[in-house]
């Protein structure tokens, strides 16, 4: 069970930061603010998706929501280096983005392909979903068990809770190329059948480097 504790992310950085973190300085941005966008962006994702995605016109307003979240993101890498010691915060943050990354790239291809329903579209939108939905809550409980002031925590407790939520947003992101790379392989099968292997090569690449 993921612990759930209320404490703001700047303070992640400066208990990971150790020696020479009193001169640190956020000069550009509050990545507590940052983080929390992010966290928002994925759940709007969730919820647009969950309505409109297994339409082509539906899905680009979830793609507009994960570009919103993306320039986030962006804007925390150019701030999270000024305080060291945050690395497995910042490559937490940077797993929810991949993971919401790679279903925004491989379901808009989807939506093209005419090998699947649009029950089945619905049905792979609402696994996706799913999986943003989850990830999104542990960088969450992560946001919230990083501040130095809150519970007392020793510096040990605080590494082993977000060396627990890396590793359960690596395991998200291992089964969302999973996910994804079953689903493809739906297609070419189907492809293969209809002796339409050349468009949906052309649609996702050569299967023998991905899908099988």
């Amino acid at each position: 069970m993921r612990q759930k504790l209320k404490m703001p992310l700047v303070a992640a950085c400066l208990c990971l930061a150790g020696a020479g973190t009193a001169n640190a300085q956020w000069v550009v941005s509050d990545p507590t603010n940052l983080a929390q966008s992010i966290i928002n962006s994925a759940k709007e994702m969730v919820e647009t998706a969950g309505t409109k995605a297994n339409t082509l016109n539906g899905f680009l307003e979830t793609k507009k929501v994960f570009e919103q979240g993306k320039k986030y993101y962006d804007a925390l890498k150019s701030v999270h280096d000024v305080v060291k010691g945050g690395v497995k915060v910042s490559k937490s943050i940077g797993l929810v983005m991949e993971i919401s990354e790679i279903y925004v790239d491989n379901y808009q291809k989807m939506l093209s392909d005419e090998n699947y329903t649009p029950e089945e579209l619905a049905a792979i939108s609402s696994g996706y979903t799913m999986l943003i939905d989850e990830s999104s809550d542990v960088l969450q409980d992560l946001k919230n068990v990083v501040n130095v002031t809150g519970m007392s925590l020793t510096d040990a407790e605080r590494l082993a809770i977000i060396d627990n939520a890396y590793r359960s947003l690596m395991n998200y992101r291992n089964l969302v190329r999973y996910y994804t790379n079953k689903t493809i392989s739906v297609s070419y099968l189907r492809a293969r059948k209809k002796n339409d292997m050349d468009r949906v090569i052309g649609l996702y690449g050569n299967p023998n480097e991905k899908y099988w």
